[in-house]
């Protein structure tokens, strides 16, 4: 049954890699505030997927915790991904609390952010 399976994927061309890029989603997006991160977002004029970027400051611990809340944010938006259709620049700024959310928090949390952050897009478009 390997032709059947469905493969959810998070692949570069979906990522946030640049340091340019994240500037502007600063600079020009609005903000999304939660419990355990904030959310910046910026519709882009060309077509194309949302993108998304992770912004993990040095003060939330050391490199392994950083790097594992990276993993569980990214698993979370992975698995999100498809409710977020146009084209949008999302880059999560988590906060200290992410570490010890629980995965199904950070689940709730980021889908009903993307949630209100595809309204905000459909909305101006």
């Amino acid at each position: 049954m390997a032709g059947t399976e469905v493969r959810l994927r998070f692949p570069r061309r979906l990522r946030l890699l640049r340091r340019n890029d994240f500037q502007l989603v600063y600079k020009r997006g609005q903000r999304r505030f939660g419990a355990h991160m904030t959310l910046f977002y910026l519709r882009r004029s060309e077509s194309g997927a949302a993108r998304f970027g992770f912004s993990v400051a040095k003060h939330l611990g050391s490199a392994v915790e950083r790097n594992r809340i990276k993993r569980r944010l990214r698993e979370v938006v992975r698995l999100h991904r498809p409710q977020l259709a146009g084209p949008v620049d999302v880059v999560i700024n988590p906060k200290k609390s992410a570490l010890q959310a629980d995965f199904s928090e950070l689940q709730s949390e980021i889908g009903v952010a993307l949630g209100i952050i595809e309204k905000s897009i459909q909305k101006r478009a």
